[in-house]
Order: structure tokens, then C-alpha cells, then sequence
């Protein structure tokens, strides 16, 4: 009996000691993940106030340019998009309303009154301003204004999105939350008033929950999660029920375990901090290595382009948008001893620290030959002879073109690079060009050269393929679709420049973007 009591003694004592580590470890487990999720939905809020602040912006850039900030606000609002209505609202007017409405309509620009009262606000604050929870006919909205944080503020941008129907979702699509029910709400307070999205069927919440805030412009999200199911696994959970059931003669066999396991979480614990500190150093890394990359592409590049008589010339570089490596793209644009402009586009493959140390050498190798009086496609030939006499896994395209401006001549050659656009009033071509192997990409071939004549006042424009290329489409489309934008275009050269790189170069792709253009003044 003694015998049989101590192991029942002993057996609720590990039961009960399991059922607390259980119950400890999930709940660990439960914050963690609720701190996950709202790091998570922090990156999201960031999203929310980017494109806000970049129309505020453009409007007082541009004195409310109604045209232009539809171009901009356009991807980002209509059906199905992240804001299902927009508009800008001067802050300086006498009688201020809502102007360049886009999307459908609008719940807080039905209600002149409160309109004002919020961007009365909205102008003294320099973060995103949340009003709150919006009825409107058909859904309920969330609104956001937002006011520039320089000291020119003209006008405050307004915007509001959909919640969804009932506002119930579901993070079906992202499966590292798929073991989480979750409740946001916007503010402080976890009353059905202030819930903007959940999965959850029933409230208030009960049971094990864990609860945090992150910033939400000038308010905050409150999220409330839940676990569905056991968060440390099957095997946990049901252990203080192994225990009670093996009973008084595996009573020291259920100490071993509990031992083991107490050292095995111990374990991964310590293995989670080592790979969170390999992470890091990864992390670190890639920093200084992406920092060193841009400094290097930067400081290679020309800081201004040369004061050429007869001529003006603009330029723009634009890093691809992913979090990829920089790339190795390069312009040039310099003055030879004989009076003619030597440019020169390039793009080097590959990524990083290595493709700008490539850039910087072909570079220099290119002004080298130039300074020796070669034509284009001697400099290409001279190039390619340079960079195939040393091993390399590497090759770049290059466009070279040697300019008469006075006699409005132009005599180019291609290592492989996409041709130049020749605009000229409303009219625009490609310069049927001969183009040669890319450097260093096989036997180094016989370049050939193109002479060409450009009318008065007309402009020559080199880039790279990230102005035109896009996944899934064909180069021709890209090159089409350049060549139409450039015509639609009647203004200044850097006007010009600035515009084709802001449509063009906008959207999902990895490479960088270079252009760089000349035009005649007489």
C-alpha cells in the first residue's frame, strides 16, 4: 500500500509538473507568435503609409497637378486594390474641398463638416492620421490622411480601404499563422466597436490568449491570438495524461522522460539562439555588403555630366526595387582631345561587391581606349581583348557612341546592348545598329560601327534592359512601349529623363535602371 501510494503520489506530482511545463511552454510559444504576427502586420502598416506620403509630396511639388497624381495614386486604388477611394484636399484654401477624386465614392467627403474638422488635425500632425471605422452603404472602410513633413504643406492626402464583409478573414495565405485565430482592433480597446478583421466566431475571447500593440500612424492595433490547437505540438499535450496512465510502474521511467525532455527544450533553446545569432551576423553581412556595393556604384558613377557647347545632357540611375544586391550597370558621358563627345552605357552581369569592382574597371578601360583616339568599335574590340586575357565568369553589354555635335553626326557600336532611341519632335526610332557579342560572353568578334546623322534639336537616348524589360513579356513590347512614351513627351531633357524613368522603370523587377540622354540645341 505505501509502495502503491508513493507512486500515486509520485505520479500526480509528474503530472502535475508536466501539465505546468505545458502549460508555461505554450504560453511562451503564444507570445511569441502574437509578437511575430505584429511585427508582421508592422511591415504592412508601413505599406499603408508609403504611397499617402508619396502623393502628398507630389502635390505640394507640384501644386496639386490633378493629372499627375492620378498617374501616381492609380495602381493603388480601385476595386480589389488597397485603398477603394482617394483624394487630395488643398489645407491652405477658403472654402476647402475634396479634389481628384479617384476610386469609388468616398464615405468622409459625403460629410463636408467632419472632413474638415479631421484634416484640420491632419495639417498640424507630421504622421499618418487615422480618423477610424467608417459606414458606408455598402461596407465598412478605415480612413487615413496624410500631411507632408516638410515645411511646404499645401495639401493633405486622403485615402480609406474596405474591410472585409462581416469583418471576418482568415490568414489562410500566409502558413506561418495557420495554428493562430486572431482579433485586430483599431486603439486600445478590445470592444466590438473598435474590431476591424478576425476569424474568430465568439467573444470576448476566453481561454489562452496573448495580446499586443503596434503603432498605427497617430492610433495603434491592438491583436488578440488565440491558439488553434497546441502550439508545442501533439506530443506535449497529451504527456500529462501519459503519465497518469502508465501509472506507479513507470513512475521512474516517467521521471527519465521528463528529465530528457527538460533538457531537450533547453537544448533547442540554445540552438534557437544560435541560429538567431548566425542570423544576425548574416544580416550584418549582407548590410555591409549591399552598402558596400552602392558606395561603390555610386562613387563610379560620373557626379556630373560635362558642359558640352551645343549640347545638354541629363542622366538618372535607379537601384532595382527588390532587396537584391546592386547591380553593375555604368554611363559615361566625356569629352575627347579632338573636340567630339565620347557616351557610354553599360550593364555588367551578376550582382554585389563584384559586378561594381567589374563596372569600375571596364570603365576605365573604356575612357583608356577612348583617350587613344579608337573609333567605337576598335574601343568594343580593344575591351574585349582586355577582359578576355584573365579569367572571368562574367560578361557586359556596352553601347559606344563617338558625337560630332556640330556637324550633328554620330558613330555607335554594340558589345550585345539594346539600340538607341533617336526622338526627334514627335517622331521617334531605333538606330538600326550592327550589334556584336556582349563582352566577354565568347571569341571576341570584329565590331562594327553604325554613322548616323540627328536632326536639329533632336535626342539621343542610351539605357539599360531594366527600362524595358518585364517578366513574362517579350523585349519587343518594352521597346514599343519606350519609344510611345518618349513622343507623348514634349518637354525639358531632364523633364523628359525623370518622367521615362518614373513610368517605366516602376514596378517588380530586380535589375537596375540607367538612362542617359543628349540632346542638340540648334
Amino acid at each position: 500500500m505505501s509502495v502503491l501510494l508513493a507512486g500515486m503520489i509520485v505520479t500526480g506530482t509528474l503530472t502535475a509538473l508536466a501539465l505546468a511545463l505545458y502549460n508555461r511552454n505554450e504560453n511562451r510559444l503564444l507570445g511569441l507568435r502574437a509578437r511575430q504576427l505584429g511585427l508582421v502586420l508592422s511591415s504592412a502598416v508601413g505599406n499603408t503609409q508609403t504611397p499617402l506620403a508619396a502623393a502628398t509630396a507630389l502635390a505640394d511639388a507640384t501644386n496639386g497637378n490633378v493629372a499627375e497624381l492620378r498617374l501616381l495614386l492609380a495602381p493603388d486604388v480601385g476595386p480589389s486594390k488597397q485603398f477603394v477611394s482617394a483624394f487630395l484636399w488643398p489645407l491652405d484654401a477658403a472654402r476647402p474641398h475634396p479634389i481628384a477624386l479617384l476610386g469609388g465614392p468616398s464615405v468622409l467627403a459625403g460629410t463636408p463638416r467632419a472632413a474638415a474638422a479631421f484634416f484640420a488635425s491632419v495639417g498640424r500632425r507630421r504622421q499618418l492620421s487615422v480618423i477610424g471605422i467608417l459606414h458606408s452603404a455598402h461596407d465598412l472602410r478605415l480612413g487615413y490622411g496624410y500631411s507632408s513633413a516638410n515645411e511646404r504643406r499645401d495639401f493633405a492626402v486622403y485615402a480609406e480601404s474596405a474591410l472585409p464583409a462581416n469583418r471576418r478573414s482568415r490568414l489562410s495565405a500566409n502558413s506561418a499563422f495557420a495554428d493562430l485565430h486572431y482579433a485586430l482592433y483599431l486603439g486600445h480597446s478590445t470592444s466590438a466597436g473598435a474590431l476591424l478583421v478576425t476569424d474568430l466566431r465568439s467573444f470576448p475571447v476566453r481561454g489562452r490568449h496573448a495580446q499586443v500593440q503596434i503603432a498605427f500612424g497617430d492610433n495603434a492595433i491592438t491583436v488578440v491570438v488565440t491558439p488553434n490547437g497546441s502550439l508545442g505540438g501533439t506530443f506535449f499535450q497529451l504527456l500529462p495524461v501519459i503519465i497518469a496512465l502508465v501509472g506507479l510502474a513507470l513512475t521512474a521511467a516517467a521521471t527519465l522522460l521528463t528529465q530528457r525532455l527538460v533538457r531537450g527544450r533547453r537544448d533547442a533553446e540554445e540552438l534557437a539562439r544560435a541560429f538567431d545569432q548566425v542570423a544576425a551576423v548574416n544580416r550584418r553581412l549582407y548590410a555591409e555588403q549591399r552598402g558596400i556595393a552602392q558606395a561603390l556604384q555610386h562613387a563610379l558613377l560620373p557626379e556630373a555630366l560635362p558642359d558640352v557647347p551645343g549640347l545638354s545632357s541629363s542622366s538618372r540611375f535607379v537601384p532595382g526595387v527588390s532587396g537584391i544586391e546592386i547591380g553593375g550597370d555604368w554611363y559615361d558621358l566625356t569629352t575627347l582631345e579632338d573636340g567630339s563627345v565620347l557616351l557610354v552605357v553599360g550593364d555588367v552581369s551578376g550582382q554585389g561587391v563584384r559586378a561594381a569592382t567589374t563596372m569600375a574597371a571596364l570603365r576605365h578601360a573604356v575612357l583608356a581606349y577612348a583617350a587613344r583616339g579608337d573609333t567605337p568599335a576598335e574601343l568594343l574590340s580593344a575591351l574585349a581583348r582586355f577582359v578576355d586575357r584573365q579569367d572571368h565568369d562574367y560578361f557586359a553589354t556596352v553601347l559606344c557612341a563617338r558625337i560630332d555635335v556640330a556637324g550633328h553626326h554620330v558613330v555607335a557600336a554594340s558589345a550585345g546592348h539594346l539600340p538607341p532611341l533617336v526622338i526627334d519632335g514627335d517622331q521617334a526610332a531605333y538606330v538600326s545598329i550592327k550589334v556584336g557579342v556582349p563582352i566577354g560572353a565568347g571569341e571576341p568578334s570584329q565590331y562594327e560601327s553604325t554613322s548616323f546623322a540627328v536632326p536639329p534639336r533632336a535626342t539621343l537616348l542610351a539605357y539599360t534592359d531594366g527600362l524595358v524589360e518585364r517578366r513574362g513579356e517579350v523585349l519587343d513590347a518594352g521597346l514599343e512601349r519606350l519609344r510611345k512614351a518618349a513622343t507623348a513627351m514634349t518637354q525639358s531633357l531632364d523633364d523628359l529623363v525623370g518622367r521615362l524613368v518614373d513610368e517605366l522603370s516602376a514596378g517588380d523587377h530586380d535589375d537596375d535602371t540607367t538612362v542617359l540622354a543628349v540632346r542638340w540645341t540648334d
